[in-house]
């Protein structure tokens, strides 16, 4: 989306809306909080926050008539104000939240159990006890997750079949949340049988990923493998650059990391997610009860390769990987 569409949509044409169509509004304004983890100029909030406005047009929603938003835009660097924000959105009151799962979605949790929450790339809710079941979630919390655990052991062989020579791999976790947990003891799970030793660099802020990233990179045959996480996407820049620097074949989970020049990338469209969670928003506020709507899970997973970055590491891209990929960036 480019930045003008998404500032028009963003800012709801509400202080330019004609009087006469204001005076024509018969129904009343819902208001929608949301809470997301990255900082508003960021281009993936463009893209997340923007596929979102553009389901809720098409439900019938508009910004400035009959629907008003708040936002919070809580960075993965800010962790300590995170329950600030979410007391902020609680006491406006509204009539449904819009989340990222992680930190937000913990925090808005224990300031309120029964305004609406619909999230967005929750990994394990029923594990981290954020809805009693993906089918039923019971409490005042739904959304959208990204993926089975098991899934996570796909970045270990994607690694390996781009760098076979990879006998050592770091894996970049988020600290600051549980799912990082579970989605190294499912790529571990795989890691003998590709001769492959795992390192967990636990981080907090972009001065951890600097220095640990860099000490581990200091001993040959070394890959590094970025899973899902909100402080992964907040410093893709700063990771894809320390890759290049330290000539470490990595595999993300985002799609923006190869925008950014990473090499190559396996996980869900969450911009999609976005999209159709406007659908559950929209449901909500026509009257439909979080605990009746199900957890949904992606609907498509993609793998995007770079082969500038590719060539620039000295790898060569196994037929059936270029093949299969959805995306090839030349």
């Amino acid at each position: 989306m480019k930045r003008r569409e998404f500032i028009t949509l963003l800012g709801g044409a509400a202080p330019g809306w004609p009087l006469a169509a204001r005076a024509q509004q018969r129904e009343p304004v819902q208001r929608i909080g949301v809470f997301t983890n990255l900082a508003a100029d960021d281009p993936e909030s463009q893209a997340r926050i923007g596929a979102f406005l553009q389901g809720l047009q098409q439900s019938g929603w508009t910004i400035g008539s009959n629907v008003r938003i708040d936002y919070r835009w809580g960075t993965t660097d800010d962790y300590t104000r995170y329950h600030q924000y979410a007391a902020e959105l609680v006491a406006l009151s509204p009539n449904v939240i819009l989340c990222v799962a992680g930190a937000a979605l913990t925090t808005l949790q224990q300031a309120t159990r029964t305004i609406p929450i619909v999230f967005v790339g929750a990994i394990d809710p029923v594990g981290a006890g954020q809805v009693a079941s993906l089918a039923r979630p019971g409490g005042n919390a739904t959304g959208f997750a990204l993926f089975e655990y098991g899934l996570s052991g796909k970045w270990l062989e994607l690694l390996k079949q781009l760098a076979p020579g990879v006998r050592r791999a770091a894996v970049l976790r988020d600290s600051g949340t549980a799912g990082g947990i579970g989605q190294f003891a499912a790529i571990q799970s795989v890691a003998p049988s590709l001769n492959t030793t795992l390192t967990a660099l636990d981080v907090r802020d972009a001065v951890e990923i600097d220095r640990t990233v860099t000490a581990f990179s200091q001993e040959p045959n070394s890959g590094l493998i970025v899973p899902l996480s909100g402080l992964a996407i907040s410093h893709r820049d700063l990771i894809v650059t320390l890759a290049a620097r330290h000539r470490l074949p990595a595999v993300y989970s985002y799609r923006p990391f190869i925008a950014a020049g990473g090499l190559v990338s396996y996980g869900p469209d969450i911009v999609d997610q976005y999209r159709r969670a406007a659908s559950y928003v929209d449901r909500i506020l026509r009257g439909e009860k979080p605990a009746d709507l199900p957890v949904q899970a992606p609907t498509k997973y993609e793998t995007l390769l770079n082969l500038k970055t590719a060539k620039a590491l000295g790898l060569e891209v196994p037929p059936s990987l270029l093949a299969s990929a959805d995306e090839v960036i030349e």
